[in-house]
């Protein structure tokens, strides 16, 4: 079976090697990178991975547009997502941590039924008060995320999606495919949750817009579940702030985002499972002295990067500003606030 992950990356550089080791455990033959500005060594690692096999890297054909969609389109053409039996469209911070069978993709395709696309819940995992960025495994240092049913006030959540080749797409979107509109119910195609259940009707049609990215997670993470590592470090919260979003122009990152991301009620250690393969496969690419050497570099870039950020006022000033905030989200004090007033 052969599976190809799709993504955007901006200055990833540190980060590359852990998801491409993790992806290849769970069953991704191929990786297709787009990538844009970066100054990190990012483009130069992934055209040295190419060069080895199972990676494909392109500069974003995106011109001050929307990167992320401008790179879906053209991933449609290319060679390495035509001849996909499935297509997983992720980030590089998001890990799909599956539960059952062997912990393949292969697995959690069967355990589901087989469907045409299965769709994956987010799971915002906390900076768990770690301010130092350390170059080992995001899987390893961050344990702690919201409760898996209900993420700041939703109990509807985001999810990414899983999409088999004879998928009826008309466009693939960063979280689900798109079907055109009125195509006859005996061409529907079958979609489910990560527990093998029907996807909501409303979601499937994208019939609600508010809804077309995200439906009701409690259950749905029976077989699997997606790991999104928003944060990370505090460091490396000022070097994603500094980056920008790799998938839309001129968005930035504020304490909203990351208090509403930073819930560490429930500890979740299941991905650790995959520890120690992945440990032994990054073992294996660091083996290759040239990518050794470029991932040294990426992660002497981020600290740099980190170090000189905190030479300015403003980022020193967040800096210190993200350690006073509560782990609770605006929403939940909203929420404890009203109550507290109903009580009174």
């Amino acid at each position: 079976m052969r599976i190809t992950a799709v993504t955007c990356v901006k200055n990833e550089g540190p980060f590359l090697l852990e998801w491409i080791a993790f992806n290849r455990l769970i069953g991704v033959t191929d990786h297709l990178f787009y990538s844009n500005d970066c100054t990190d060594g990012t483009d130069t690692m992934l055209d040295a991975l190419a060069k080895r096999g199972g990676v494909v890297h392109l500069p974003n054909p995106a011109e001050g547009r929307n990167y992320q969609m401008e790179a879906l389109k053209d991933a449609r053409r290319q060679k390495v997502v035509k001849d996909a039996d499935w297509v997983w469209i992720a980030d590089v911070d998001e890990f799909l941590n599956i539960r059952v069978g062997d912990g393949t993709i292969p697995a959690l395709i069967a355990a589901c039924g087989n469907p045409k696309a299965i769709s994956a819940t987010f799971q915002f995992f906390a900076n768990d008060g770690i301010k130092d960025y350390e170059d080992r495994p995001v899987i390893e240092q961050f344990t702690r995320s919201h409760n898996p049913d209900m993420w700041t006030d939703q109990a509807a959540q985001e999810v990414k999606t899983l999409i088999r080749k004879d998928f009826p797409v008309q466009y693939y979107g960063a979280h689900r495919p798109f079907f055109k509109d009125g195509l006859p119910a005996d061409k529907l195609p079958a979609w489910t949750d990560c527990a093998g259940r029907e996807v909501p009707n409303k979601f499937l049609h994208a019939a609600n817009k508010r809804r077309i990215r995200k439906f009701p997670a409690k259950g749905v993470r029976a077989f699997a579940t997606l790991n999104h590592y928003a944060l990370r470090s505090l460091d490396s919260y000022l070097v994603k702030n500094d980056r920008g979003d790799v998938n839309r122009e001129n968005r930035n990152f504020d304490d909203t985002y990351w208090r509403e991301r930073n819930d560490g009620a429930y500890e979740d250690t299941s991905i650790q499972s995959y520890l120690p393969r992945l440990k032994e496969e990054l073992t294996k690419l660091k083996s290759d002295p040239e990518i050794a050497r470029l991932h040294d570099q990426a992660v002497e870039a981020h600290r740099a990067t980190r170090d000189r950020l905190m030479q300015q006022d403003d980022y020193r000033a967040l800096y210190d500003h993200l350690q006073t905030l509560p782990q609770e989200s605006p929403q939940e004090l909203a929420l404890i606030e009203m109550l507290d007033g109903v009580d009174g």
